[in-house]
């Protein structure tokens, strides 16, 4: 199945998922589904936004940005949409839960000094997912990394783009509590294919990187999450060289939010929802999934890596 996927440039059809300003603006996945709710309830009383807005005295276009997610809403506001449209009390203590939920910050604003652009959306989108499909070329994903690995990768970024010690050790602060979304309730399934050359590939020498092949390991063995070691020694097709991570979340009040996936390279990154795009990448994925190692193959092979960087390991490499 070939896949010609061009993601140095940003290709003219796919379409990033429009913010406001900042992270903190961003919406998130429950304020998009609240939006939703309350359109599918109005539409279902066969009412336009019109005569909404005109029976409670609000512009139009305030509840037509409500529905889009556009801006954030009141719990009062969504109380008198619910009367409005006579919903039962169980569902209406439900849609008010997410209201609810919909107006607290995430964790991630108080990281918005170092969050911003489409990284922020992302950060925002992935603490809410189901399941993470990834795939890397160069580097251990960001979920799996330790911290002295990613410590060596956010701190070697200062080469090519101007960052003072205290924006590397925030930047690294953000990338450990972002792991926290392996653990705990509802964690997030994360199913990763890594190229065997990052099992190769010295980033911050020896000691480091057998300590980062010991930290995947003991992160393989949580039930929610799956490594895949794609091998250098097969033909793999596609033949695709970018990282992407695609997210998907799981449905809420019969709407389910559309897969969204993400792209990051030196001068680059965007978010992508549009259905062809998302789907294109869950088939590269797959694609890459079904050459790669089974699960306990990679383990074994992440373990052999371990021990090839310890002490009596032999290899030559360029520090990264």
């Amino acid at each position: 199945m070939p896949c010609n996927l061009q993601i140095g440039v940003r290709a003219a059809e796919p379409k990033p998922i429009r913010w406001e300003a900042g992270v903190a603006a961003a919406p998130t996945v429950r304020r998009r589904r609240l939006g939703i709710e309350l359109r599918r309830l109005r539409e279902h009383l066969g009412r336009t936004v019109e005569e909404v807005a005109d029976r409670l005295g609000w512009s139009p276009s305030k509840l037509s940005r409500i529905e889009n997610a556009r801006i954030g809403v009141r719990v009062s506001d969504v109380r008198l949409l619910l009367e409005l449209y006579r919903v039962g009390e169980r569902h209406k203590g439900e849609v008010l839960a997410l209201a609810q939920a919909a107006t607290e910050q995430g964790w991630w604003a108080g990281y918005r000094d170092v969050l911003s652009g489409e990284f922020g959306t992302y950060v925002a989108l992935e603490d809410e997912a189901r399941t993470a499909l990834t795939f890397t070329t160069y580097a251990v994903p960001g979920l799996l990394q330790s911290r002295d690995y990613a410590h060596r990768i956010l701190s070697s970024g200062r080469v090519i783009a101007v960052s003072t010690p205290r924006e590397v050790e925030r930047r690294l602060d953000l990338r450990m509590r972002r792991q926290e979304v392996l653990r705990g309730n509802d964690s997030l399934t994360l199913s990763a294919v890594i190229d065997e050359s990052v099992l190769l590939r010295v980033i911050g020498g020896r000691d480091i990187m057998r300590g980062q092949m010991l930290d995947l390991l003991e992160l393989a063995e949580l039930p929610n999450v799956h490594v895949h070691v794609l091998p250098l020694d097969v033909d793999r097709e596609p033949i695709f060289a970018d990282d992407f991570t695609l997210l998907d979340f799981a449905p809420a009040y019969d709407v389910t939010f559309p897969d969204v996936v993400y792209l990051e390279n030196l001068s680059t990154t965007a978010v992508l929802q549009r259905d062809g795009v998302t789907h294109m990448y869950r088939l590269c994925w797959e694609a890459l999934r079904s050459v790669s190692l089974s699960a306990d193959e990679s383990l074994r092979r992440i373990s052999r890596a371990a021990e090839e960087w310890g002490p009596s390991g032999a290899r030559s490499c360029t520090d990264v």
